[in-house]
């Protein structure tokens, strides 16, 4: 790397603002008053990111007479939900060579659950009027190298002998960059259907003001620090008061279980982005970017990079970072190596954007399981139920989570609750050092993949048959 290069690219990042770009609103609401007193009702929801808000909206358009009291340790959407990149996708199996892999006898049932629900997100959206610039542009994944090229193509061409090449489209190396111009593209796979964006923090402050219009009890700064069994129901104790509920559904994610056995299914790997300033004309034309898709690239350490409704630049990804231990700090949302490391290969990626500042620089926690797609399950009698695992595609899939936990707690039996998906869930992680290490070969071996026209080593060969096959 050329020390000018080096130069220009940090020079990108000087005046870059180190706060997710969504979150920093003026619009942003007020939070809800904490809870101060002790509280009853049917159904208590722990957590308000998308999980948490989905849940409690569907139970109330289930049941409307139903009594709904959701708890927000901090502030709506201001974590995960209001970081992202803000990819709502179809798939809720983390992509279809994942769920391809993993439930290949319900693979055409779980695509179809997942076309609906991203479908249902759509109506919401009308309905709710929840402003959070919704539109289902699709998304590219696209091949940076040959042998990337190529496995797209096989890949296509696999999915059309299993019919589930619906909506897809091969793109070749002219196709793609008549789409967006990259130097770099060689090939494409376009899914047009299957993918929306959306300001994903407007989504989440959509949803709080839609649960709180259907009668919704919302506390906000008020973390749930203890879950337990209260006569026929459970009670969970806030700093200042208390719940009493019928049912609990835990939609807490990346932050400790209130379900205890649940918390070594999870560890937290913290994911990085960067927001250009608003593109001008001539720029948005220099790259061609008509048609506002979401794109992600194809190497195990990908980016996924999107326009804003302001025509600003997401580019986000690459560095997956684990820490020791599985902490969640806020000292881990900030990582300037990581933004330098971005801003480089955002210009290899667009070198006609040189001279574009990035405005925003930003980190935070994924809530990865080792299947790479959400597990779910019930606690105390069928009294708690709860869904984790997400691993950064939960935009979307978390509204089909809610979906589950309500149907556990009612005890019913749907086609989602007889998903293998749902019955059974992903290895835990083994305690520490051996998670860290495990990660650490595993990111290093991924790397190594990349640089070496994807070829596996023995490591992640390993893994792949044991069903650990990481997906960064």
């Amino acid at each position: 790397m050329a020390p000018s290069a080096m130069n220009s690219w940090t020079k990108a990042l000087s005046e870059a603002q180190p706060v997710p770009y969504w979150l920093d609103d003026p619009g942003r609401p007020r939070p809800e008053p904490a809870l101060t007193t002790a509280e009853t009702c049917d159904l208590l929801v722990v957590g308000g990111g998308y999980s948490g808000l989905w849940t409690a909206l569907l139970a109330k358009e289930r049941d409307p007479q139903r009594d709904v009291v959701l708890l927000e340790g901090r502030e709506v959407g201001w974590a995960a939900s209001g970081r992202n990149g803000g990819f709502c996708a179809a798939s809720l199996t983390h992509g279809l060579p994942n769920g391809l892999t993993r439930w290949p006898d319900e693979i055409h049932k779980l695509q179809e659950l997942g076309a609906r629900n991203l479908d249902e997100i759509e109506k919401a959206v009308a309905r709710y009027s929840l402003d959070c610039d919704f539109e289902r542009t699709g998304e590219i994944d696209v091949a940076t190298e040959t042998y990337q090229a190529w496995e797209l193509r096989d890949w296509y061409e696999e999915m059309e002998r299993r019919g589930l090449a619906d909506g897809m489209e091969f793109l070749d190396a002219e196709a793609v960059r008549a789409q967006v111009d990259s130097p770099t593209f060689e090939a494409g796979l376009y899914d047009r259907r299957g993918v929306a964006l959306v300001n994903p923090a407007k989504l989440a402050w959509g949803l709080k003001r839609a649960c709180l219009r259907l009668g919704v009890r919302l506390y906000e700064h008020t973390p749930a620090l203890t879950l337990k069994p209260y006569g026929a129901g459970m009670a969970v104790r806030t700093p200042y008061g208390q719940v009493r509920a019928r049912k609990v559904a835990l939609g807490t994610n990346i932050f400790p279980s209130l379900v205890r056995r649940v918390r070594a299914y999870t560890v937290p790997v913290y994911d990085y982005a960067l927001m250009t300033e608003p593109l001008t004309a001539d720029q948005l034309a220099s790259i061609g970017w008509q048609n506002r898709q979401g794109l992600g690239d194809s190497a195990n350490q990908f980016h996924y990079f999107r326009l804003s409704a302001d025509n600003r630049i997401l580019w986000g990804g690459y560095d997956a970072i684990y820490p020791y231990g599985g902490r969640v700090r806020a000292e881990y949302d900030d990582r300037p190596e990581t933004y330098a490391k971005l801003a480089g290969h955002f210009f290899t990626c667009f070198p006609q954007l040189e001279g574009v500042r990035f405005s925003h620089a930003w980190g935070g926690a994924i809530d990865t399981c080792s299947r790479f797609s959400a597990f779910f399950g019930t606690a105390h009698q069928g009294k708690v139920a709860y869904a984790a695992g997400f691993t950064g595609l939960g935009v979307g899939a978390t509204r089909f989570g809610a979906d589950v936990m309500l149907d556990l707690l009612a005890g019913e039996r749907t086609e989602r609750t007889q998903l293998a998906m749902v019955r059974k869930k992903p290895l835990p992680f083994p305690p520490e050092p051996f998670a860290w290490t495990g990660i650490a070969l595993t990111k290093w071996s991924l790397a190594r993949a990349d640089a070496h026209a994807g070829r596996r080593n023995l490591w992640l060969r390993t893994m792949d048959r044991l069903g650990l096959g990481f997906d960064s």
